[in-house]
């Protein structure tokens, strides 16, 4: 009986679970048997590795063989345990020594003809083999720089079954035709999923940094300039409300390029997330600039948040994980889909139960929000007549949930632009550069203070934390403690108060926020003054 292992990796939402696949030959009516809970694409392996083995030039065992995916009560899917499938076949079968295959990690699709086809999520699969032990890998040949991200892992590119069979038996490794310059290379098709990018509205990676909106090009709005800059500096949360046509959703757009750049642990997470839901850019392995995702307004929960049939998919709170997560016409969204954020915005993750399993997925995201004043947008504007009833109005502004808002650290109101805004004469505006090295700096500020500690940004921080280790000057949270005793704000709403103060400090370069820093995070957060001068006009 010949008998011969090998590894792969099944994805679990962006996490991977090691696959030992086994193969064993035994007398009997030549049979090929699947088992370890395949779904319908790996069954279809079967038929696949046949065909690609004969066209290989090796040949196909002709005896009762059973493939064992062990562990067998996890559920596996795609078509990536091909290779690994096809290795441990030619194992058992004496054509390549099974020692040598015995602690290699395999992903890849294989097709009719040999070829090895890329597969999503091979970064996290990576990722999962390195955490096991396994510093060996083989991969699709496209794919092999996203591999090649993983520290301490030897990855191995192959063309074809027939180029790893050589490899693995020491014999003279034959040449696969290039597919020609200018020619469309259909195996990069499955690295990514039809209509992902634009059902998601996800903007990163290589359209990030071809084009990115200056701040500059927005007229007026000193205030939701300024609440922008304070938003990127500390990660706080956004909503934008304000009439048709005043700028919200143009400022939502430049908030991303406010961030400052990805940090190579940040940049792995976003990129295992982009590659697992198949909206990875091919020939951009690394996504290192903040994602940017817009969500369309008929967008479901599980859009939002994941889900799906079977096991779930990244939503776009995943997408949008250490970026910018933009809801335009928030109103619109469903109540159910809205109130499904409160998870992800306290916990930096969320975790979404389905019958095929339960799994947590990242979704440490920016929230921005914008939303009209009421249906028709005119309400409360000079010179206009809004059109909609009292009753309307309120049932508008009531589709954002109090527990929703409480979350949300600052709220601004977009005015509408003036003429002279709109030609120029309203004096000089920063460009983003100039506001993103202003936040670069707050933020270094920040992590320097918070590095004996989990967190780096104020926005991360808890409020117990604030509160107890790192104090404002006395007397500053006078007019909060006072607010919060009046009712017009929660524990909640204190804590983030604190923590937009610390930001505001942070820009100023305060080294503890005074009276006039929490006077400021007041009026971006409520938009009353508290008999403390606010200054948050252009600088």
């Amino acid at each position: 009986m010949g008998f011969a292992r090998t590894c792969s990796v099944a994805l679990v939402g962006v996490e991977g679970v090691l696959v030992e696949v086994q193969a064993g030959l035994e007398p009997g009516i030549a049979a090929f048997t699947l088992v370890g809970l395949p779904d319908k694409s790996l069954q279809e392996s079967r038929d696949r590795v046949r065909s690609a083995v004969v066209n290989s030039g090796a040949e196909w065992p002709q005896k009762k063989l059973t493939v064992g995916l062990s562990p067998a009560s996890v559920p596996k899917g795609g078509s990536g345990f091909d290779l690994a499938v096809a290795c441990a076949v030619l194992g058992a079968a004496e054509r390549i020594d099974p020692r040598q295959i015995a602690d290699l990690v395999m992903i890849g699709e294989l097709g009719l003809d040999g070829r090895v086809r890329p597969v999503r999520g091979v970064l996290p699969a990576v990722l999962a083999a390195a955490d096991a032990g396994y510093r060996q890998v083989v991969v699709a040949e496209q794919t092999a720089a996203e591999a090649s991200l993983v520290p301490e892992v030897s990855v191995l590119g192959v063309r074809s079954l027939r180029q790893l069979i050589a490899v693995l038996s020491d014999e003279p490794v034959p040449e696969e035709e290039p597919i020609e310059d200018g020619r469309p290379d259909p195996t990069l098709a499955g690295l990514s999923v039809a209509g992902a990018g634009i059902g998601t509205g996800v903007l990163c990676g290589v359209g990030a940094a071809l084009h990115v909106p200056d701040l500059a090009e927005v007229a007026g709005q000193h205030l939701a300039r300024k609440a922008l800059e304070v938003a990127a500096a500390g990660g706080h949360h956004i909503y934008l409300k304000g009439p048709p046509g005043a700028g919200k959703t143009m400022l939502a757009e430049r908030l991303p390029g406010l961030l400052p750049p990805l940090t190579s642990q940040e940049a792995l997470e976003v990129t295992a997330v982009h590659s697992v839901a198949g909206v990875l850019p091919p020939g951009k392995p690394l996504v290192n600039a903040p994602p940017y995702c817009a969500p369309h307004h008929s967008a479901t929960m599980a859009a939002l948040v994941g889900g799906g049939n079977g096991l779930p998919r990244p939503g776009a709170v995943s997408l949008a994980h250490r970026g910018v997560l933009f809801l335009d016409e928030a109103p619109e969204f469903s109540g159910r889909a809205l109130d499904a954020l409160r998870q992800p915005l306290e916990a930096g993750h969320v975790v979404v139960a389905r019958s095929a399993g339960m799994m947590q997925m990242p979704a440490r995201f920016l929230l921005a929000m914008a939303a009209n004043p009421c249906p028709c947008g005119r309400h409360s504007q000079l010179g206009e007549e809004c059109e909609c009833s009292p009753t309307a109005i309120r049932r508008y502004q009531a589709r954002l949930s109090g527990p929703l808002l409480d979350r949300v650290d600052l709220r601004v109101r977009v005015e509408a632009v003036t003429r002279a805004e709109l030609t120029g004469r309203d004096g000089a505006v920063e460009n983003t550069e100039t506001v993103a090295a202003r936040v670069r700096e707050a933020r270094e500020r920040a992590a320097a203070r918070y590095r004996a500690t989990p967190w780096s940004t104020n926005g991360e921080m808890p409020g117990h934390e604030l509160r107890t280790r790192w104090h404002p000057l006395p007397g500053a949270l006078k007019e909060a403690e006072r607010d919060m005793e009046c009712g017009l704000l929660t524990a909640r709403g204190l804590d983030r108060v604190l923590r937009v103060a610390w930001t505001v400090a942070d820009l100023a370069g305060h080294d503890r926020p005074d009276a006039e820093d929490v006077a400021q995070a007041l009026y971006l957060r409520t938009g009353f003054t508290r008999g403390v001068p606010v200054e948050v006009g252009a600088r």
